[in-house]
């Protein structure tokens, strides 16, 4: 498989792969209200998954929350947790598609040949009563990860500034109340609203019910009812980089290509110089 193909995997499609010498399977759970991903991941996971700690694997010196770690810091730490950028990656979370898009794009970024998404996650996969194991694990073998960089994958804050600038396509994966500036932001000192000239597609409007990824016409529409021109680029952003990955993943599997912004709401609502506007886009 090459990074051309789908990002996604489906359990079935998993199931028959368990076992194979170089498949790799990371869980990657992550909770906004601070939930211990990693009791989680003990109580219950995919047989042989590695746990990703979002936190603990990003820039520590950046006051904003899980910023990318350098390529060096990265390929470390996924050598710990026997992971190679030649592997074939799986990536799943607990909540079916949440932060598994997020580690799917750091991979992607520093590098990794192969790797996707489980789509449903581990609800689905649960759902359909497959095999989990419980304890904390074994500890893996070490693996060498070679990072290579993508900046073309990532946007800063002045990079933003300029699309926006620009009239550019900035999509926000934050809920609508959010993006309004209705409900208060979930980080002290981020203040509420959106960037002006930002779109907003809430992360949900492409996710069914059992947690999957739309697929098709039905992915398109999601994208074209929240005024995205899937033709020009894009750049995707959220509340702190995590569901921006989620729209970035559908494009991806709509055949387009997009940047992230890194930073996202975190570093741009709290960032004294960056315009801020309410109401609906």
């Amino acid at each position: 498989m090459t990074q051309t193909d789908t990002p996604l995997i489906s359990t079935e499609a998993l199931a028959s792969l368990m076992g194979a010498a170089d498949l790799r399977i990371i869980d990657a759970s992550w909770w906004l209200d601070g939930r211990d991903a990693r009791a989680d991941f003990e109580r219950e996971r995919l047989p042989g998954a590695v746990f990703f700690d979002l936190e603990a694997v990003s820039d520590r010196d950046s006051p904003y929350p899980h910023m990318l770690p350098t390529p060096d810091a990265f390929a470390e730490a996924m050598g710990a947790l026997g992971v190679g950028e030649t592997d074939d990656i799986v990536v799943y979370d607990a909540q079916g598609l949440f932060s598994a898009a997020r580690v799917w794009w750091t991979l992607r970024t520093m590098g990794a040949k192969r790797v996707r998404v489980l789509d449903g996650g581990l609800p689905k996969w649960k759902a359909e009563e497959r095999t989990v194991e419980s304890s904390a694990g074994e500890t893996p073998a070490p693996a060498r990860f070679e990072a290579r960089f993508d900046a073309e994958a990532v946007a800063d804050f002045d990079q933003v500034g300029a699309a926006l600038a620009d009239g550019l396509q900035i999509v926000d994966a934050r809920g609508a109340a959010r993006f309004r500036g209705e409900a208060a932001e979930p980080r002290p000192g981020v203040r509420a609203g959106h960037m002006p000239g930002a779109l907003n597609l809430p992360f949900s409007s492409l996710l069914n019910a059992d947690g999957t990824l739309k697929q098709g016409a039905a992915l398109e529409d999601a994208f074209r009812a929240a005024g995205v021109d899937l033709e020009r680029p894009v750049i995707t952003s959220c509340g702190s980089g995590v569901t921006a990955a989620i729209l970035t993943l559908g494009l991806t599997v709509l055949g387009r290509s997009s940047r992230l912004y890194d930073g996202s709401w975190a570093e741009w609502g709290a960032r004294a110089d960056a315009p801020i506007a309410t109401g609906a886009a």
